[in-house]
């Protein structure tokens, strides 16, 4: 293979294969990957502003029987600390939210044996009633799977009740690798991956937003890495015409601290800073239907997503009011709204707030500057 041949029909917007991809990532040099990844952000950005979110994550429960390797936060059914937040706690949560400048909650939580699809559908229409012009970014793949079978429903089926109760948007959680063999080693009691797929999918149908996700440097090859990002664009490229499907990609790091992943199998995170801009680079590169490109500078800290901004990344995410589950994995990196925003104008780029749809908000005028103690 030819590095330059594959540059130009990169930069031709081309799908690359597996291999090719692979190819790539091993002998390209890094400078030269992020010339090309740039040049493609440019071209499907060209409004050159790096976006930047206020939202909270906040965790609908922490009981959880998928039992993955790498997740700190769960607890097992009968737990001393296992919970299921009220309403009071949602009302004070959203409320601070709203003060500090955001528009919406990443609700998210476990497997619960017992919670079904009119538990989330009563939540969903009870906070919407409450608060109309809240977003609700609800829900990643394996928990819809987790409903439908509770339910015995069809995806379309729970989605479509999802989105009625309010559901705006799909998070890309639970891809970690969309490689069974890998999901076998991590994640057993998740969905598989062709049905963390089959759901975007469907979501996608019903004209329900989503983002997708990768978290590597664990267990995977990187020929499953490069497979699991073909697999992502072709459920893209299969949306209807008038979704916006996966607006946003974002890779990010396995966080090792004191997981079983670590523990019992002994696997650490060795990625470096180096391999986590080539992942960047290459995830704008192999992904030309996916218009944005995250980096996570949660778990890989401020100067490198900076650079990333320069190696095809165009979004620095959210600022993330509350995150509790890969934090609890040790990820430490925290930034304010004033922070966040001082970090792109470092790297070279005017920082524009945005929603989930990734159109651009007005800055709040009265905007307080959150303290929460994690």
């Amino acid at each position: 293979m030819n590095l330059t041949e594959l540059y130009d029909k990169a930069l031709r917007f081309d799908f690359l294969d597996i291999n090719e991809g692979v190819f790539l990532f091993e002998h390209a040099p890094l400078t030269e990957l992020m010339y090309v990844a740039n040049e493609l952000r440019k071209k499907q950005v060209p409004h050159g502003k790096v976006t930047w979110q206020i939202d909270r994550n906040v965790n609908t429960t922490n009981v959880c029987i998928a039992n993955c390797k790498f997740c700190n936060f769960y607890r097992v059914p009968g737990h001393g600390d296992a919970y299921i937040t009220d309403m009071a706690t949602y009302k004070r949560k959203i409320e601070e939210t709203f003060r500090w400048g955001g528009d919406q909650l990443l609700l998210q939580g476990g497997h619960h044996p017992k919670l079904g699809l009119q538990f989330y559908t009563d939540l969903f229409s009870e906070l919407k009633e409450l608060y109309p012009r809240l977003k609700l970014h609800t829900l990643g793949p394996p928990e819809v799977a987790h409903i439908c079978k509770l339910e015995k429903m069809s995806h379309h089926d729970v989605l479509a009740a999802l989105k009625k109760a309010g559901t705006d948007s799909l998070p890309g959680a639970g891809a970690e690798i969309l490689v069974d063999r890998v999901r076998r080693l991590i994640s057993k009691g998740k969905c598989g991956a062709q049905e963390w797929l089959d759901i975007m999918h469907e979501a996608h149908k019903l004209h329900i937003t989503t983002s997708a996700t990768m978290m590597f440097g664990h267990v995977e090859t990187i020929e499953e890495r490069f497979e699991h990002l073909a697999k992502i664009r072709e459920v893209q490229s299969r949306k209807p015409e008038s979704a916006k499907g996966f607006l946003a990609f974002i890779p990010w790091t396995f966080q090792d601290v004191d997981t079983l992943l670590t523990k019992i199998r002994g696997v650490h995170n060795l990625t470096t800073p180096e391999e986590y801009i080539k992942m960047i680079a290459m995830s704008r590169i192999m992904l030309p239907n996916v218009k944005n490109i995250q980096a996570s500078w949660l778990t890989v800290g401020k100067q490198t997503a900076q650079i990333c901004l320069h190696a095809g990344a165009n979004d620095f995410g959210s600022i993330m009011l509350e995150e509790n589950v890969v934090s609890a994995a040790g990820a430490p990196h925290r930034f304010t709204a004033k922070g966040i925003q001082e970090a792109i104008s470092e790297a070279g780029f005017e920082p524009q707030l945005r929603n989930q749809q990734y159109e651009w908000r007005e800055i709040p005028a009265a905007i307080e500057e959150q303290v929460i103690d994690y």
